[in-house]
């Protein structure tokens, strides 16, 4: 009786799926190439636009009285994270361009997605060159607790373009931020939310954020703030 034939060699098994593309493969589904980066006074006209829509997201499009030239005026006058300070977070359908800013150093993600993204409004938020469009934006500046006896930083403006929600980009920025107070060794990131606004006080709870209900805003402004002028 004839020895049997000896059993096959062993398949190689499959390498783990890393998430970054190369070139011996295409990424699977459509992957945005997505990156958070310092804003700077070139970036004015699309905050000044995010801006807008956020006003009239809120419904408060009324009180909206920014202009391109005031944000110029006042939000780049000092160093990051010592004022006022704004992370932009960009997208492509393609890889993006190297950068590099000595303050801070961009936040790089892939983001897979069953389908890609139809941006109606791409050329007015196009950012440089090639196909690299302005999805969000989150700006925030220094504050203190006497509680803690600490810094923090509380965050005035978070948006995400309408297109461009629902796929993880609020939860960057927010982390961002964070992480940036972690570094500094900051006490704390504070927030306002609207009341109605169900999605994203459930979303900020996700992330373990504590919803102050027993708080309110003061608020003075307009008039109201003029009448002091003269009163010391």
């Amino acid at each position: 009786m004839a020895a049997a034939a000896p059993p096959p060699p062993p398949s190689p098994a499959p390498e783990a799926p890393t998430g970054l593309p190369d070139s011996d493969s295409v990424p699977v589904g459509h992957p945005l190439f997505s990156r958070i980066r310092l804003a700077t006074p070139a970036d004015v006209p699309c905050i000044h636009k995010m801006i807008h829509q956020m006003a009239v997201f809120e419904r408060l499009a009324h009180h909206c009285i920014a202009t391109e030239s005031s944000l110029s005026a006042t939000l780049f006058n000092n160093p990051p994270f010592q004022s006022f300070t704004v992370f932009l977070l960009e997208v492509s359908p393609n890889p993006l361009p190297k950068i590099a800013f000595p303050k801070f150093t961009p936040i790089e993600r892939i983001i897979q997605l069953d389908l890609p993204v139809i941006d109606p409004e791409a050329e007015l938020f196009k950012s440089g060159t090639n196909d690299v469009v302005v999805a969000g934006f989150v700006l925030f500046f220094p504050n203190y607790s006497t509680f803690l006896a600490k810094p923090g930083l509380y965050v005035e403006d978070l948006f995400v373009r309408e297109c461009y929600r629902r796929k993880g980009m609020g939860k960057m920025l927010l982390s961002a931020v964070a992480a940036q107070a972690v570094k500094m060794g900051y006490g704390r990131v504070e927030w306002t939310v609207l009341d109605w606004n169900v999605n994203a006080i459930k979303f900020y709870e996700e992330m373990g954020a504590k919803v102050l209900t027993d708080w309110r805003i003061c608020r003075l402004t307009g008039e109201a703030l003029e009448a002091y002028r003269d009163a010391i």
